[in-house]
């Protein structure tokens, strides 16, 4: 243990100088000193924490393949947990339009990645989104970055897939909003149970999804229809072999 917290302050003094001033990236040096020291000061304690961890798992943080370990992790964490920090007007960017349509639309297999809040281990998957206009809709790129935004935090599948409703709900006041995942829980299947082949599937249905029986059977029935699955580019090319 001695070796191991020797190695972890010699770790931690080389990130704290590595983060210091004449390392800084030129978006600090022009941000404002407080806030440059702010950054500073946390990717150095990020980075001890890391290296700590590791010498606590008996490690050597002080190794070739774990020299920059710390650094990657804090840059990782960074990204994974990058929605706290977004915006969703800013998100959205006005992609808000007045359209005479009020029939269902659907965006489907949508790839998402969260962490875990329970032993911060990944679950990934597919969600499906449909929502019922009643004066705007929204732009459908902005869709699956709305699914980022609360997917980039430390989550769990239910709340999730809530919030992605809420948000929608919210910015365009539909008719109605559903929202399905599936999702692969990576803390199920490489530790507790060991389960690979376990799906967790959660769904929150709002206004005329959640009243309306028809509804809502219509769009759990698109989602899963196959031959929606057809992409463009498979169309145009039995169009050419059928001419």
């Amino acid at each position: 243990m001695a070796a191991a917290s020797t190695a972890f302050d010699k770790v931690a003094r080389c990130a704290y100088n590595a983060s210091g001033p004449s390392a800084a990236r030129p978006g600090l040096l022009r941000a404002s000193a407080a806030r440059a020291q702010k950054a500073i000061w946390y990717n150095a304690r990020m980075q001890e924490l890391v290296s700590r961890l590791l010498a606590e798992l008996g490690e050597d943080p002080l190794r070739e393949g774990l020299r920059d370990t710390p650094k990657r992790v804090e840059k990782s964490l960074r990204f994974l947990t990058s929605g706290y920090k977004a915006d969703i007007d800013e998100v959205i960017n006005n992609a808000l339009f007045s359209v005479d349509y009020s029939e269902m639309v659907i965006v489907k297999d949508i790839d998402f990645y969260s962490l875990c809040e329970h032993h911060l281990l990944p679950f990934f998957g597919k969600c499906h989104i449909a929502y019922i206009p009643q004066k705007k809709v929204i732009g459908l790129s902005k869709i699956p970055r709305l699914v980022d935004v609360f997917a980039r935090r430390l989550q769990v599948q239910e709340r999730l897939t809530h919030q992605v409703a809420e948000v929608i709900e919210q910015k365009i006041a539909p008719l109605g909003v559903a929202v399905v995942m599936e999702g692969t829980h990576l803390c199920m299947a490489m530790r507790g149970v060991e389960k690979q082949n376990s799906l967790a599937i959660t769904s929150a249905m709002l206004g005329a999804f959640r009243n309306n029986a028809r509804t809502r059977s219509e769009f759990l029935e698109l989602i899963r229809r196959p031959a929606l699955n057809t992409t463009p580019l498979e169309l145009m090319a039995g169009a050419c072999v059928t001419e």
